[in-house]
């Protein structure tokens, strides 16, 4: 967790002055208020669908408050396993995993769950299409065609085959037990019920929407609010669902409103327009924390910045001009000028959390910043000077477009020549019909192992390669063996391997720093932030006056 204190904030922005109205949720007038959140961006797909929207802010908006699993994630402690719609599990074997369901617990349209629901929600209908549980074999979206408006769109069996890869399917004990069958060993099973995706719908809800898109607009959950009205690239009302499991939600509603322009975010924060203004940039804070009555929550999180490398651009084919380029960038000198040292270098693609399984590699660290060594590998690779195309959004990230142009000139420093090209939307990012280069991403670490983000953002079925921008036969030979491998020590290996293949030798990506969320907010509401872009509504995050 950062500190900030106000002599801190001074020294990244002067105060702001000006009267100030109070805000939405001292308006309401009744037993409950109501909060409205500022974000950049909504959802990135226009669905609420955990397998669809794998996203940093779909997880903003789908959890803890909509979506729930069987086991959840501690999203205000150590990010660790806690019962959820599961009271306790237990191994029956190195494939199998049996959980006791919560009983009593109501979804949004007053059923009971059951084993039924929690065995449709990892179905082949819902999730995994004609797959097999088998992994080291790339999914690609072409191979699966839907056929109908309730079929699931094509991406989601390869997105499920990526959570899951060898889930042969869940058996129904009884009305409240449930067993998780996999092809294979996983010992990270436990792990993958409470990361993005695995989590439980309403069967009924489900059978009777008449399309996908109309189900996934309106999903019918177990969490403590449900959708009241989601309007795409606008904002998405949550309400409280009183006959919660876990008690009533301390608020009436939640809206999320998208604002793109971190400027017009801070400006309603402090005008009263909104309770809460996200993903504010550290030349922002002072403007929040130097005027009475407000303050920033912050914290670095599970979450590192990366760039990525499409090989399908004959110039970055070559892995010596990738190796030029993860050289070419000063990280300490980003993390100073942007973050104000507000964040750091990690060990490569690597998080603290791995030490708890001891799955850290030690020593390992992201390739020294060595202009000279840049430019000595730009010669071997006989590189002529050719525009490699380097893809943005305007501030999807934090300091996105600033990054983008101090990685620009760096690179520009040892002979590189990088252009930007400013996009619209991850569909333009993600286009293959023009030439593709750079692009930005992050990686996220959701169950305390390497697997993520190692393997389900750079395996067989990672997006680089089922769009087809990177693809390497020994990385996915290693993903089959931290996937089934029930030997700590073979894991470990096959992870630091992974790590040299894809920061060294292949180059697939570069760590740029850790990530860090700041989200300004009223004093007085008494909410804490989580060290993750989830936003936690429920009673235990809001105190009884609030």
């Amino acid at each position: 967790m950062i500190r900030l204190n106000r002599r801190h904030a001074l020294g990244l922005m002067g105060a702001t002055a000006g009267g100030l109205l109070l805000p939405s949720y001292a308006r309401a007038q009744g037993a409950r208020p109501s909060v409205t959140i500022a974000v950049q961006k909504i959802t990135n797909n226009n669905t609420l669908d955990p397998w669809n929207e794998q996203s940093n802010v779909g997880e903003r908006v789908l959890y803890p408050n909509l979506w729930e699993g069987l086991i959840l994630r501690d999203w205000m402690g150590d990010q660790g396993p806690v019962p959820g719609l599961a009271t306790e599990w237990r191994r029956i074997d190195d494939k199998t995993l049996e959980l006791k369901l919560r009983q009593g617990v109501k979804f949004h349209n007053g059923d009971e769950m059951t084993a039924e629901d929690v065995a449709f929600s990892f179905s082949a209908e819902r999730v995994f299409g004609d797959t097999e549980p088998a992994g080291g074999k790339t999914i690609f979206a072409e191979n699966y065609k839907p056929e109908t408006a309730k079929d699931i769109p094509a991406n989601v069996p390869g997105i499920g085959r990526r959570k899951w890869p060898s889930l042969a399917g869940v058996e129904i004990v009884d009305k409240y037990t449930v067993r998780f069958h996999n092809a294979t060993p996983d010992v990270t099973m436990e792990g993958r019920l409470y990361a993005g995706g695995s989590q439980i719908l309403n069967r009924r809800a489900w059978d009777e929407a008449a399309t996908y898109a109309e189900w996934a607009a309106k999903p019918v959950t177990t969490g403590p609010y449900y959708v009241e009205e989601y309007r795409p690239d606008v904002s998405l009302t949550l309400h409280a669902f009183d006959d919660y499991w876990d008690g009533r939600p301390p608020l009436e509603r939640i809206t999320f409103v998208e604002v793109p322009e971190v400027s017009s975010r801070v400006n309603g924060l402090l005008s009263g327009e909104y309770d809460f203004a996200c993903d504010l940039p550290p030349d922002q804070i002072g403007n929040v924390m130097n005027t009475d009555g407000f303050e920033v929550q912050n914290s670095t999180i599970w979450n590192h910045r990366i760039s990525v490398f499409n090989t399908q651009n004959e110039i970055l084919a070559d892995p010596l001009v990738r190796r030029a380029m993860t050289h070419a960038i000063d990280r300490e000198a980003i993390v100073q000028a942007l973050w104000g040292g507000m964040t750091v270098i990690p060990a490569g693609l690597q998080f603290e959390s791995f030490r708890s399984s001891d799955m850290f590699i030690e020593g390992w660290a992201v390739p020294e910043y060595n202009p000279q060594l840049a430019r000595d590998l730009l010669a071997q690779a006989g590189y002529k000077g050719d525009a490699i195309p380097f893809r943005l959004l305007s501030n999807y990230y934090t300091n996105q477009v600033a990054t983008g142009q101090i990685m620009t000139e760096m690179w520009n420093q040892v002979g590189l020549n990088v252009e930007i090209e400013m996009k619209e939307n991850w569909g333009q990012i993600m286009d293959s019909s023009t030439t593709p280069g750079v692009r930005d991403w992050s990686a996220s670490n959701t169950i305390n192992d390497p697997i993520t983000p190692m393997v389900t953002q750079f395996g067989p079925n990672s997006v680089p390669q089922q769009r087809k921008e990177w693809t390497n036969d020994e990385i996915n030979d290693l993903s089959l063996v931290m996937e089934t491998s029930t030997d700590r020590s073979q894991r470990k290996k096959a992870f630091a391997r992974m790590l040299e293949i894809t920061e060294r030798e292949d180059p697939v990506y570069q760590v740029l720093h850790q990530n860090a969320v700041f989200t300004g907010m009223k004093s007085s509401l008494g909410w804490k932030a989580a060290p993750a872009f989830a936003m936690d509504f429920r009673a235990s995050n809001w105190p009884a006056n609030g």
